[in-house]
């Protein structure tokens, strides 16, 4: 049986990726890494799936060697980072480290064992900075000019994949993934969170209110995490190494219109009063891009709408 192995495995994505897995009668070991444990039951998943975990720390040189060398992956999705902008100005550091070296001890351990394994390096529409709207959608070969200490890191991780494909021969695919959103994403992301502090506005029996925000008139590409682990998977599976894929829906909303749409779903009327403690330093403007290149090289198009989504957030918030 092939083996995958996930970094980042307790976030949001790879508990997602697992459901695929599952959901599409796909057999697998499976090796789930990281520094915090999960909170999921892997017998759900037997017996078409053999899900196990390791507690990791990716900084660790030869802890993660030694894991690399007793599972022995065929695919490595690397998920594992810290993936908030907001972190990222407060702390640049390590937000590199966390980025960057752990990629780089990944694939030190990976050539140090000669795996001819697939990896999937999951970069960031961040990489592509802020952009006029005349220069939209874009493109994988737009030039990049990233405007975070996050972004920069993607950058860092990306050129580096392509130094791994053209200098080692390492088969390497790569991601600039748009914003996804789902369930079980952490409330700390401004989606969530704005759903959080709705539902909390509707709990408390009012049925009109404010909430913080950021700057809500800033645009974003959307799309549902369900239809990014599919996109995932083929690349896992069939991307060409060297290549960099969009991850995107193609649409662009504002965040107040996105905000709108939540207290449409939970029935109440929401103003947002800015916070300039939520207020990102270069945040880009407007973020829309294409994802014309893996459609027509692999067939993938998202299929779930912004708003079935954001139903499905706010259905697993109130029952949490």
């Amino acid at each position: 049986m092939k083996r995958i192995m996930i970094t980042g495995f307790s976030g949001f994505v790879g508990r997602h990726f697992l459901e695929f897995l599952y959901g599409e009668g796909l057999s697998y070991e499976v090796l789930g890494a990281d520094i915090k444990e999960p909170d999921l039951d892997f017998s759900r998943y037997a017996p078409t799936l053999g899900v196990r975990f390791e507690k990791l720390d990716m900084l660790d040189r030869d802890a993660l060697q030694q894991v690399v060398r007793e599972f022995r992956p065929d695919y490595v999705l690397h998920l594992a980072a810290f993936s908030s902008v907001a972190y990222s100005w407060k702390y640049p550091s390590a937000c590199f480290d966390n980025n960057t070296k752990i990629f780089l001890n990944l694939t030190d351990a990976l050539r140090a064992e000669q795996l001819d394994c697939r990896v999937l390096s999951v970069g960031s529409s961040e990489e592509y900075g802020d952009v006029a709207e005349d220069e939209l959608p874009l493109t994988e070969g737009r030039p990049l000019n990233p405007v975070s200490p996050y972004a920069v890191a993607r950058v860092a991780q990306e050129m580096m994949s392509k130094v791994l494909v053209n200098g080692f021969g390492m088969k390497i695919i790569l991601t600039r993934s748009f914003n996804h959103i789902g369930p079980y994403q952490d409330e700390r992301f401004v989606v969530p969170g704005f759903i959080r502090r709705i539902l909390n506005l509707a709990e408390s029996g009012a049925s009109e209110g404010e909430i913080e925000t950021g700057n809500t008139e800033i645009v974003r590409d959307f799309l549902d995490v369900r239809d990014v682990v599919r996109a995932y998977y083929l690349l896992l599976t069939k991307g060409t190494p060297g290549e960099v894929y969009n991850i995107c829906s193609g649409k662009g909303i504002r965040l107040c219109e996105v905000i709108e749409e939540i207290a449409g779903i939970v029935g109440v009327r929401v103003k947002g009063k800015v916070n300039p403690a939520f207020v990102r330093p270069g945040d880009n403007q407007v973020v829309v891009g294409t994802a014309a290149k893996i459609e027509m090289e692999l067939g993938w198009k998202p299929r779930i709408p912004l708003k079935e989504t954001l139903k499905d957030m706010v259905r697993m918030m109130r029952a949490a």
